[in-house]
């Protein structure tokens, strides 16, 4: 009979077990329907504001920077030296002795010879101190100095250096020195992930001084195949100002450390003998997003009657710092020059970047060059023929709103002719960009300024 039929076949074909209900189900029937919204609520809001807090992480509008009125005083002027003094929260001091020193294969052999010759302290901070025959030449320094007694620090950024590695430093911390890293990856430093030491500083004996733009590696020594070293400029200080750098030092020496330079031997009364009037300008972003730094250079661009040298690696001014240098040409009628890297950048994320900011800049009046043949990582201002700046600082919104940084401002004609020198020197390897060229760059590198903008504020 059919149905007979149909009883046999569903026996043979016995249903398949069921599947157990998914966790959260079987779970849900002991959560009230009321807390399971609540729940979906609160995760709702906490995935929209981490959402807000990554769009504000590349896009938070800048601070601007507005300088009302140009300064009406002179350069030369007492008045402009208060000025500078209050502004940028640094103390103006005479009579030091400043040096410019240029390429690794001088400044190099000057820090070692300061090293060498240490009796008492050698306190440095690098962003970069990579393994390699440049570091292995200072590490025998410092062992062989730390060996005889004088105490030896060094505070080595965390991420700037992550490729090398803590046992580097053994054989220092064996004979007595100390290595600490700044805000290394834990778990209670994910807030100050995004703030690094950017400073690169040597202080021999409290009493001698480097600051500038190059780190410890191989690349501001050595070729690298076909590439010759890096290009970049150091100065050498003596004098009262040193103690400024020394400050500078203590500062991210207790954040890595916890400890305070309480020995009055690192302040050492300090002699004078040279003519410069020069200001250590340490720079730490504020809560506010202010730094010392970005008004420091503010001030100076605003205050510029005849020139603007300006040589950067990393060249991307907010829109403050390209108004002010346009008003300088269109209002002051001041000339400017700006030497950035070349196709032999490191960077070429941000060379997109910065090339994408040539446009008012050129049409306005400004001149840029191009630097050719190699890397250039120099980081100086020129204003006037007067004052100049060395420093860590680059002319992007990391060094101006996120790194620790730290440059020297310097009144003394000498010591500026001595840079615009080397700006001349590295003006006559490197190519004008005209306006007319910069329109008809490719679809390729218009593409990649649109990455390089979506990013900009962490360059």
């Amino acid at each position: 009979m059919p149905s007979a039929t149909l009883d046999v076949d569903r026996e043979s074909k016995p249903l398949a077990p069921k599947e157990p209900a998914p966790r959260w189900k079987r779970l849900s029937r002991f959560v009230p329907r009321e807390k399971s919204t609540a729940f979906g609520i609160v995760a709702t809001v906490a995935v929209v504001v981490q959402a807000f807090l990554v769009f504000m992480f590349f896009f938070e509008p800048g601070l601007p920077y507005v300088v009302p009125e140009p300064p009406s005083v002179s350069l030369h002027s007492d008045e402009f030296l208060r000025l500078l003094e209050n502004i940028s929260n640094s103390r103006v001091r005479s009579l030091n002795s400043v040096e410019v020193l240029t390429n690794g294969e001088v400044f190099y052999e000057s820090e070692l010879a300061a090293i060498r010759a240490a009796r008492q302290s050698i306190n440095m901070e690098a962003y970069i101190f990579s393994e390699g025959k440049v570091t292995r030449q200072f590490l025998d320094a410092l062992v062989e100095r730390a060996r005889a007694g004088v105490r030896v620090k060094l505070v080595v950024d965390a991420i700037g250096s992550f490729t090398t590695p803590d046992s580097y430093f053994k054989q220092l911390r064996d004979e007595g020195g100390q290595v600490v890293w700044y805000h290394p990856v834990h778990w209670h430093t994910v807030n100050r992930f995004n703030n690094r030491t950017h400073r690169e500083l040597l202080v021999v004996d409290g009493r001698i001084g480097f600051v500038g733009g190059a780190g410890f590696a191989d690349h501001w020594l050595h070729n690298e195949g076909s590439t010759p070293r890096w290009r970049d400029t150091m100065f050498r200080l003596e004098g009262t100002a040193v103690a400024g750098l020394q400050s500078t030092f203590a500062e991210n020496w207790l954040e890595a450390s916890g400890e305070i330079l309480s020995d009055a031997d690192y302040f050492p009364e300090l002699e004078t003998g040279g003519q410069s009037w020069v200001m250590v300008v340490d720079s730490s972003p504020s809560a506010g997003r202010s730094t010392s730094a970005r008004a420091l250079f503010q001030i100076l661009l605003a205050s510029a009657r005849k020139t603007i040298h300006i040589t950067t690696p990393y060249f991307l001014p907010d829109e403050s710092m390209r108004g002010e240098i346009l008003r300088a040409v269109r209002e002051r009628g001041v000339e400017v020059k700006i030497i950035t890297p070349g196709k032999q950048s490191d960077h070429r994320v941000t060379r997109s970047s910065s090339r994408r900011l040539y446009g008012d800049l050129l049409r306005g009046g400004a001149s840029i060059y191009e630097y050719g043949g190699t890397m250039i990582h120099a980081k100086t201002l020129v204003i006037d023929g007067l004052w100049c700046v060395v420093g860590s600082t680059n002319m992007d919104s990391r060094s101006f709103g996120l790194n620790d940084e730290v440059n020297l401002a310097v009144m003394d004609a000498k010591v500026a002719v001595r840079l615009l020198e080397d700006f001349d020197r590295d003006l006559s390897q490197s190519r004008a960009i005209s306006y007319d060229e910069w329109r008809r760059r490719s679809i390729i590198e218009r593409f990649e300024e649109l990455f390089g903008w979506v990013i900009e504020r962490q360059q």
